[in-house]
């Protein structure tokens, strides 16, 4: 029973960096200007692979990428 526990862990570790990379490459892409569903599908089908694709793609002219630079601004609240 303890080989199968491990095995449970890493595919566990293995869905958590599959979805975690296909969130981040979706977000990436939208603010690169090539929309959600291309970062999606690369981080979908090619998993953290598909990241590193999205973060080698250029910005487009006028997308977030390009006019707010690469991490959004944080903006403090007025209380």
């Amino acid at each position: 029973m303890i080989i199968v526990a491990v095995i449970g862990a890493k595919a566990l570790y293995l869905l958590f960096v599959w979805l975690l990379s296909a969130a981040i490459a979706s977000w990436v892409s939208e603010r690169k200007g090539y929309g959600d569903r291309v970062g999606l599908a690369f981080g979908l089908i090619l998993s953290a692979i598909g990241l590193l694709i999205v973060l080698l793609l250029p910005g487009r002219p006028g997308s977030k990428w390009k006019t707010q630079g690469r991490l959004p601004s944080r903006r403090s609240r007025g209380v």
